[in-house]
């Protein structure tokens, strides 16, 4: 330490390393401010390092607050002279003055402190190492039924790879195409009731989707129509004509807007609250579109048809005179694609399944359209659906095992394989709380699934305490 005085201020310090030798200072070098870390009846009974806070500080830079400037001068000018006049005094008066000097905190190594050092406790606390406390149990792996819940007879069920015959509302109600007939299972009380049965010239019913609300659901039927009913009453609202020449086999919700896939390519947005109800069109496919979803934003539209092609729209382009106005046409697959599934937990991935040629699931980017993985599955992807509670995704396939597949996202690792079927598994519903899947196959049987997990319990509500004299009027 070397200091320079001008009366009794100091006017500059300089900081270096000290080795005291028994005849003054020793050698002094510069400290170094660097360091390195770094007769069958339907629907009946028959799963960086960061950066230390501590190396981030400049060691040229002392505490100030923690410094004793006085007891430092007194070290440098008189703490030599001190230290020669000790030699010559008695055992007992070098003793005494030690005990002294501890005493009033004097017996000191440093002249300047860095930081302060907190101090010591009075008290012994036990210490306890974070090592030491024992971890956290690991999350217990689920377990997933191998066989089907629950098995209702499906009889009529058409074997088309194309339509859409199944699909859950969120009134928990679930419906099902059977050849003419609409069936509906209510699975609150297990109860199977009939909505509609069409005639042979309109016939069979070639899709059913259900609305948002839980309430109102669409049919799509082989004479080009579509059907509107309310399901509560039994009554149809709507029929909904002009918007495609052959059968509609999709279907697709967005709020008010319900958009048709039909054999002959075309792809309508109809309002089924106004008169005109074709409201825009998307063109862009050759051969019949078999696959339609929204995305949960309700901006994007994916469709997938039997020309191998998948397409991502975006809804405001949508237009009743343009003649292409597609986002991405993605020409990957290598037959048709009719699994569609958009990522609930990123809204810009869609999980899309390739027909018996083709056999993969990719993964896409669809703000970009980049390929994100493909998986080869072996065998033809029917449907796809996502888990609303784990990164999983379920696939449903036809020959030769004609099972359902449960993968984790993203390393597409193989959870388990659900067999039960006997012909391949065309449609699959997933329920309003996201635990049971349904599966209806060309076997002719509607299966359930308890595939991701049981239904969360819901909290009781704390009850309401009324506060005193709540009815009495109050003067503010």
């Amino acid at each position: 330490m070397r200091l320079r005085r001008e009366g009794e201020r100091i006017l500059e310090w300089r900081l270096f390393l000290w080795s005291p030798t028994d005849s003054g200072f020793g050698n002094l070098s510069p400290v170094n401010s660097r360091s390195s870390h770094w007769p069958r009846f339907p629907l009946q009974e028959a799963p960086t390092g960061r950066r230390r806070y501590r190396d981030s500080m400049d060691r040229f830079i002392p505490n100030r607050s923690a410094m004793d400037f006085d007891y430092a001068h007194y070290m440098v000018t008189m703490g030599r002279t001190a230290k020669e006049n000790m030699e010559g005094k008695s055992p007992g008066k070098v003793a005494y003055q030690k005990r002294l000097a501890e005493a009033l905190n004097m017996n000191r190594t440093r002249v300047l402190a860095f930081r302060n050092k907190p101090p010591i406790s009075s008290t012994s606390i036990p210490h306890e190492p974070l090592l030491d406390r024992p971890p956290k149990p690991p999350k217990p792996q689920r377990s997933i039924p191998q066989t089907a819940e629950r098995t209702l007879d499906a009889p009529d069920l058409v074997d088309d790879y194309y339509l859409n015959l199944l699909d859950w509302g969120s009134s928990n109600v679930l419906s099902i195409a059977l050849g003419n007939t609409v069936y509906l299972w209510d699975a609150s009380n297990r109860s199977t009731s009939e909505l509609v049965t069409v005639d042979d010239d309109c016939g069979p019913v070639t899709s059913v989707s259900w609305s948002s609300d839980g309430r109102h659901i669409a049919m799509g039927l082989n004479n080009s129509e579509v059907q509107l009913w309310d399901y509560t009453t039994n009554r149809l609202l709507r029929t909904l004509n002009g918007g495609h020449t052959r059968r509609v086999g999709s279907l697709a919700w967005n709020s008010h807007i319900l958009t048709t896939g039909g054999r002959d390519g075309r792809i309508v947005n109809n309002d089924v609250r106004v008169r005109s109800h074709i409201v825009g069109t998307f063109r862009g496919h050759s051969h019949e579109v078999c696959g339609l979803k929204w995305s949960a934003c309700g901006q994007q539209l994916a469709s997938g048809g039997n020309d191998n092609t998948l397409y991502i729209w975006d809804r405001s382009l949508a237009s009743l005179n343009a003649p292409s106005q597609w986002l991405h046409r993605l020409e990957d697959h290598a037959s048709a694609v009719k699994a569609l599934a958009w990522c609930p937990f990123q809204g810009n991935l869609l999980a899309s399944g390739g027909g018996m040629e083709d056999n993969c699931i990719k993964f896409w980017n669809t703000d970009t359209g980049s390929c994100l993985n493909s998986i080869d599955t072996g065998s033809q992807v029917c449907a796809l659906l996502w888990s609303n509670k784990e990164r999983e995704l379920l696939s449903s396939h036809g020959f030769t095992q004609n099972q359902l597949t449960l993968w984790k996202y993203p390393s597409m690792v193989k959870m388990a394989d659900l067999n039960g079927h006997t012909s391949r598994v065309l449609f699959m519903a997933q329920s309003p709380d996201g635990c049971t899947v349904a599966s209806a196959a060309a076997d002719e049987t509607l299966r359930f699934w308890n595939v991701f997990g049981a239904p969360e319990v819901a909290k009781p509500s704390p009850k309401y305490k009324p506060e005193p004299f709540a009815n009495v009027y109050r003067i503010r």
